[in-house]
C-alpha cells in the first residue's frame, strides 16, 4: 500500500511559497510558506510539515490503540490524541508529544498506560519517527 502527496514549490526559500495535494483529496492546493512554518506561532497561515507529521502520529497512535483496548475487552468509548511535534531551525525535528485523554469503561489507570506504551511503541508512525524523542502523557477522563 502506498499514499502519496505533491509539493509544489516556487521561489526562494523565505519569499518562496508552495502548495500541497494529498491523492486523498483532502488538501488540494493547500499553501505553504516559510512564514507558516518558522515564523507565525499561532499556525493561522498555512500548514506546514510538522504540522503534518503531528497529524499522522496523533491519528495513527489513536488507532493503534483503540485496537489494543479492544483486544484487551476494553474498547474506547473515546480517544482524544494530541501530538506536538517539535522543530528546532538549524537543528531539526526533535520530537513528538503525545498526549492522550481516554474515555475507557472497565479499565484502570495502570493498563491504560501499558496498552497505551504499547502503542506509542508499535503504531508505525512512532517507528518511523525513532530517530526523534517521543513522549507519552496518558490519562483516563
Amino acid at each position: 500500500m502506498k499514499r502519496t502527496a505533491t509539493a509544489n514549490w516556487t521561489g526562494t526559500l523565505k519569499d518562496g511559497g508552495g502548495t500541497l495535494d494529498m491523492q486523498s483529496g483532502v488538501f488540494a492546493g493547500q499553501p505553504y510558506t516559510f512564514k507558516g512554518r518558522f515564523v507565525d506561532e499561532a499556525g493561522r497561515s498555512g500548514t506546514n510539515p510538522e504540522e503534518l507529521i503531528a497529524a499522522a502520529h496523533a491519528g495513527c497512535f489513536a488507532m493503534q490503540l483503540s485496537h489494543f483496548l479492544a483486544e484487551n475487552g476494553t474498547p474506547a468509548e473515546n480517544l482524544n490524541v494530541t501530538a506536538a511535534v517539535e522543530l528546532i531551525p538549524g537543528t531539526g525535528i526533535t520530537g513528538s508529544a503525545l498526549t492522550l485523554v481516554g474515555k475507557v469503561p472497565g479499565i484502570d489507570q495502570a493498563k491504560f498506560t501499558e496498552l497505551a506504551e504499547k502503542a506509542k511503541a508499535g503504531c508505525p508512525v512512532s517507528k518511523a519517527l525513532s530517530a526523534i524523542s517521543i513522549t507519552l502523557d496518558a490519562r483516563l477522563a
